[in-house]
């Protein structure tokens, strides 16, 4: 099993967006010397705690910074993006850093409706298919007009999802299938099961292929790991909320997080009522967790076993794991710790 990395960029408290970018680069040369397989860095807009927005610059800086790391996108949300410019793009790319390249391809914006529309500038076409098709006859220079330096480049392209859909789409497209579990895990098993089963070999990959995206926090023991996740179970709270917080420092427990959140919100004042039993009080804590079910935490031997069990539930052949650590030694020691354990399996 193979163990690669997805890097949101995200902003630390405290930190400029430069010093983000520097610390995405950081973590990027610390994978490169631990043996990850790839590196991709997401695309995310109109989040101001996220550094993630022109994708493919960052890739090329990342590029820069390493010697032999392949750097993807985690993904291009295609329909955000002429499909000849992701091309354009992507052709200089490959052709700046030879086969140290790799395409994620997603279908969703990335971002709200909103800022989707001004990014899109009156572009109505969502066909997903037909938008990849599109992409690929730029490689293969079969297009009514060429797009260099892409035009003979074959760059690797992966169908990137959270759904039933873009299983079957991989498997129909013969391509490997990244699924976003360490966000949206509620089809996982399905999505998995659908796309091995419906998989046809093509000219890019004879037998099917599965990414599987997890959040990943390996400590010395249960108790630290559990501690550094308080920052993850923020994150995805600010993802619920649209907080937009930068990532914070980690609590002293999860318990101390929603006894945070709790009184951070305005309460009615009716009786000697426990409001962390009504239900209204608890949606927001049943979605992170919901978000955050695929999460590897804990010690070496905790996660190895964990790592086993979601073997057990689905097949797959690589995870890309995604670590929301505030310290970056300890989200380096992490990684380390990780790919030991990956090795093992």
């Amino acid at each position: 099993m193979k163990l690669s990395i997805l890097n949101l960029a995200p902003v630390r408290e405290g930190q400029t967006y430069l010093q983000a970018v520097e610390s995405m680069v950081n973590l990027a040369k610390h994978a490169e010397n631990i043996g990850i397989e790839r590196y991709w860095i997401a695309e995310h807009h109109n989040m101001k705690n996220l550094v993630s927005s022109a994708t493919a610059l960052l890739i090329q800086h990342t590029l820069a910074n390493t010697k032999t790391l392949r750097v993807g996108s985690g993904g291009v949300m295609l329909p955000n993006h002429s499909p000849y410019v992701v091309a354009e793009q992507y052709g200089t790319l490959e052709t700046l850093y030879p086969n140290r390249v790799e395409l994620g391809l997603g279908r969703a914006p990335g971002t709200d409706m909103q800022t989707a529309a001004a990014l899109r500038r009156g572009r109505n076409s969502l066909d997903f298919p037909a938008e990849i098709a599109e992409l690929r006859g730029y490689f293969k220079d079969c297009n009514p007009v060429s797009a260099y330096p892409s035009a003979g480049l074959n760059i690797p392209f992966y169908i990137l999802g959270s759904s039933t859909e873009s299983a079957y789409l991989a498997a129909e497209l013969g391509l490997p299938y990244a699924f976003a579990s360490h966000f949206a895990p509620r089809m996982m098993e399905m999505a998995v099961e659908i796309y091995r089963k419906n998989f046809k070999p093509s000219t890019y990959l004879a037998e099917p292929y599965v990414i599987l995206g997890v959040n990943a926090i390996v400590a010395e023991t249960d108790k630290e790991a559990r501690q550094l996740a308080t920052t993850q179970t923020l994150f995805f709270l600010n993802v619920v909320t649209n907080a937009q917080q930068n990532l914070q420092p980690p609590m002293a427990s999860e318990e101390d997080v929603w006894k945070a959140q709790m009184h951070a919100q305005k309460k009615p004042h009716f009786g000697p009522v426990d409001f962390e039993e009504i239900p209204i009080y608890n949606q927001e804590r049943a979605v992170v967790e919901q978000m955050t079910a695929c999460s590897l935490i804990g010690s070496p031997e905790s996660v190895e076993f964990q790592l086993k069990q979601l073997r057990e539930r689905v097949h797959f052949d690589e995870i890309m794991a995604v670590s929301y650590i505030f310290d970056e030694k300890k989200q380096a020691q992490s990684y380390t710790m990780l790919k030991a354990i990956v090795d093992k399996q």
